[in-house]
């Protein structure tokens, strides 16, 4: 099962990176989903 949900995460993260077609879009991402961690962990 943890294994299953770990492909589904990098899978999420690989469509999330094919989506920006530059390294500022992907440091936007990766920012986003930074603080998007963040706010779950209070």
């Amino acid at each position: 099962m943890k294994k299953l949900l770990v492909i589904a995460a990098l899978a999420g993260a690989l469509g999330a990176l094919a989506g920006c077609n530059t390294v500022d879009g992907i440091g936007q991402d990766i920012s986003g989903g930074a603080n998007t961690v963040s706010d779950w962990l209070g």
